[in-house]
């Protein structure tokens, strides 16, 4: 007896340990289990690659993406060794050209003015934000870590159409309201848009921006259902519903039904924020209706303040199968589509454009700001700066980080004043890198990034840059696949 007792002292050490630690919320929910995820992780490279996936093969992120957004948040190295894994020589394979002569960035213009000319109070963002994810959908810690991290570091934070949650002011971080069909903080009882309580709401200083949500890219016109279950007197003081009932996102809005009701509905916003900016999320679908919006901007000089363009690859805590693999236009595609579109009818200057799905390095920011990103969000990539170890079981309310959960005996285990410092330091290093890469290639400032320098091998032997690619009328017919460019 006594043997036992020595053999499982130290286990009984490790467990008190863990359990109040506050830097890895797995160990802290699964105080001697979760080491076998950190066993797992640490076997070395010449056994991993034919029993586990590769450093390349993790969907929708592969290991080493997610290994560098780890580093990051934890200002840790954010160096590889031994050279590239990718192939050069394969088709589909990017690269952006360098100078001979690099420029110098300042830190300080890696922002952008969001407000049109109808706007009273200009918004500077960071060209790197935080995007739309409820409080409901992630937990209250998390919530509260990305809040106060985006206080620290000095960037916006979308609240997602949930609502405008206690957990996202506490942090005191700047936040952009999103409202979606719901209207939650902003309904009446029979569901409706209710200007009383959106005036009361968007007078908080913590709200910089509103953003109408029209339609994301994990699920294009889908709507969403919030169980009675879930439901609690919390989530319902807060999206202003009846507890414990079951409530309805439809898919389509009722406040307006089509662009020019929907301009009527934008300045609507406008008057009743004082002048705050406005902007819409679309994932883009028919490009015949996106133009015809454009053509009732121009006619009746109304128009968003800024337009959040969601790629197909965004993602999403759980949508159908279907939607999530087959509808809406990937980002690059639709950046491209819209850049053209709002040009062609001179509304550029008027209208800020901002990037979302899968966007978690420098390149990636890069990459879009050359197709007519004026700003971007990343999502998951701040899953990962929480801590998130991509379990994929953001559906269940059982993630195992406190993340994407309302279990309480989870959620505890996400250290809110320790993962607030990882949101700040990923977005500052990634900002860092931003720079570096910039000055690697020549841009001394974001109106430098041009599609011409950026270049993709489209097959074997030939390579085109985006320039060609996403905005030339003058391509060979046939040689590409999409070419998303107004006819």
């Amino acid at each position: 007896m006594l043997w036992l007792l020595l053999l499982l002292a130290p286990l009984h050490l490790v467990y008190f340990y863990n359990v109040r630690q506050s830097r890895h919320s797995l160990l802290r929910n699964y105080p001697l289990l979760g080491y076998l995820r950190y066993f797992f992780e640490s076997i070395r490279p010449e056994f991993r690659q034919y029993f586990f996936e590769s450093d390349l093969d993790g969907k929708p992120f592969s290991r080493r993406q997610r290994s560098i957004v780890y580093q990051r948040a934890k200002n840790q190295r954010q160096t590889v060794p031994f050279g590239m894994q990718s192939n050069s020589q394969e088709v589909g394979y990017e690269w952006i050209a360098h100078t001979m002569f690099p420029s110098h960035v300042k830190a300080e213009s890696l922002r952008v003015t969001i407000g049109s000319s109808r706007c009273k109070q200009p918004y500077s963002a960071s060209i790197y934000n935080i995007s739309a994810m409820s409080y409901g959908s992630l937990s209250k810690t998390a919530i509260s870590a990305l809040s106060a991290g985006a206080k620290l570091g000095g960037f916006a934070h979308n609240t997602g159409e949930g609502g405008v949650s206690p957990f996202h002011l506490e942090g005191g971080g700047d936040l952009i309201w999103q409202i979606g069909t719901g209207y939650f903080g902003c309904r009446d009882k029979n569901g409706n848009f209710s200007e009383e309580l959106f005036r009361l709401q968007v007078v908080h200083p913590s709200i910089k921006m509103v953003e109408i949500k029209l339609s994301q890219g994990a699920k294009p016109g889908h709507g969403g259902i919030l169980p009675a279950a879930k439901n609690t007197p919390e989530i319902a003081a807060i999206r202003k519903v009846e507890p414990y009932t079951t409530v309805a996102s439809p898919p389509a809005h009722n406040a307006f039904q089509d662009q020019f009701t929907l301009l009527l509905y934008i300045e609507k916003l406008r008057v009743l924020s004082d002048g705050k900016p406005i902007g819409i999320k679309v994932c883009i679908g028919n490009k015949q209706e996106f133009e015809r919006l454009c053509q009732e901007m121009m006619h009746n000089r109304i128009f968003p303040d800024f337009i959040t363009i969601d790629g197909a690859e965004g993602g999403t805590g759980a949508a159908p199968l279907e939607f999530t693999d087959s509808l809406g236009m990937p980002l690059y595609d639709a950046l491209a589509f819209v850049q053209n579109t709002l040009r062609k009818y001179g509304l550029r200057e008027e209208i800020k454009l901002i990037a979302a799905g899968k966007i978690i390095t420098a390149v990636d920011i890069i990459k879009a700001i050359s197709l007519g990103a004026d700003s971007c969000y990343s999502a998951r990539g701040m899953m990962f700066a929480l801590g998130c170890i991509q379990a994929l079981q953001c559906d269940s309310g059982r993630c195992p980080v406190g993340i994407a959960t309302q279990d309480s005996n989870l959620y505890k285990g996400l250290d809110v004043a320790d993962k607030r410092v990882r949101v700040a330091n990923f977005h500052g290093n990634t900002l860092k890198s931003t720079i570096e890469v910039m000055e690697a290639c020549g841009f001394a400032s974001l109106q430098d990034i041009k599609p011409d320098k950026i270049f993709r091998r489209v097959e074997q032997g030939r390579t085109l840059n985006f320039e060609d690619i996403y905005f030339s009328r003058n391509l060979a017919p046939g040689k590409l696949a999409q070419n998303y460019v107004l006819n």
